[in-house]
């Protein structure tokens, strides 16, 4: 049985809908049932070029996004990865149980390095740090989504070549599949939603309310409204949008409504997006009053710090372990 669970989040990027319904509503249902280790993977962070003090200071604001979104320090540990300099001795160490046929055939190394003049070997090595991540606190299950599951795999590939070879002492990690979404860009919605396509392609979790307006109102639909027509992308991730934000929050007849008018040929896409912005923002309103108050009090570092010390804690005692295992001092 999955006791322990580890993710782990880089702090570069805007929190958006799509890391929301997709990852992070899922870690916070997760802290009910096990014991759950959250990380804001910052040495993830500097694979590219990145100002240090604007890296500092995205780590803060995505601890102060996360707890905002219901992480609670009290029943998870959160902390900044920087702050377990265990993660970099374990990842070495791996470094030396990892094939180098194994991490050239990485998908994300490939797609991430293509057409570029430099390319970092620690976007190579980027996986086997990501398997000390989990496995440094013998976590037993990581939440996935898709695009994450040749990575767990490799994880897993990692703790058993160690075993095979110093003795038996890492779990091969499982995958834990929540409830998942892949929200599509409401600019594009052939593409998945995300910050690096730009502005017009990602809703903030944090973003102003008449921004997420606009960008809601102008959401690419169709415009055929003839009875039993396809339904577009574009039409398909409004009303994928709003069924996840009713499920938290809101009215989910609304939702059955709203499909019988499509199906019907009467729905006009300007109510379906008044309904999708309403619903969004009865989400993301409570959300956003809740990191302004976290903000004001200034105790995220403190959070931060305590989280740090209780992860630290683990790490130390199994990277002692790990240690007398490889033969090291």
């Amino acid at each position: 049985m999955t006791t322990r669970i580890f993710s782990g989040i880089q702090p570069t990027g805007t929190l958006h809908i799509g890391n929301y319904f997709g990852a992070i509503r899922n870690w916070v249902a997760l802290q009910d049932d096990y014991e759950c280790v959250y990380c804001i993977v910052d040495y993830h962070a500097i694979t590219i070029d990145i100002d240090p003090k604007v890296l500092r200071a995205a780590s803060r604001n995505m601890a102060l996004d996360l707890i905002a979104c219901g992480i609670d320090p009290e029943r998870a540990i959160l902390f900044v990865q920087s702050a377990v300099p265990e993660h970099t001795e374990l990842a070495w160490i791996f470094g030396c149980v990892t094939s180098y046929g194994d991490l050239a055939r990485m998908t994300q190394f490939k797609d991430k390095s293509a057409g570029k003049k430099f390319v970092s070997a620690g976007l190579f090595t980027y996986p086997i740090l990501q398997a000390a991540d989990i496995l440094l606190y013998r976590a037993d299950g990581v939440p996935v989504g898709e695009d994450q599951v040749q990575h767990l795999e490799l994880s897993r590939r990692v703790a058993r070549r160690f075993n095979a070879r110093f003795g038996e002492f890492f779990p091969e990690p499982e995958p834990i599949v929540g409830k998942g979404a892949r929200i599509m860009s409401l600019a594009d919605p052939t593409i998945k939603m995300s910050k690096s396509a730009g502005d017009a392609h990602y809703v903030g979790v944090m973003e102003e309310e008449s921004s997420i307006r606009k960008k809601v109102r102008s959401a690419v639909t169709d415009t055929g409204l003839a009875a039993g027509e396809e339904m577009s992308p574009g039409v398909a991730t409004l009303f994928e949008i709003l069924e996840l934000a009713t499920e938290l929050s809101g009215d989910p007849s609304i939702v059955a409504k709203l499909h019988a008018d499509f199906e019907e040929g009467k729905l006009m896409y300007s109510r379906l997006k008044d309904v999708v912005f309403e619903n969004l923002m009865a989400v993301l309103r409570p959300i956003q009053a809740r990191r302004a108050e976290l903000e004001a009090s200034g105790k995220v570092e403190e959070i931060l710090q305590q989280g740090a010390e209780k992860a630290r804690a683990i790490a130390r005692e199994n990277i002692v372990q790990v240690r007398k295992l490889a033969g090291l001092t």
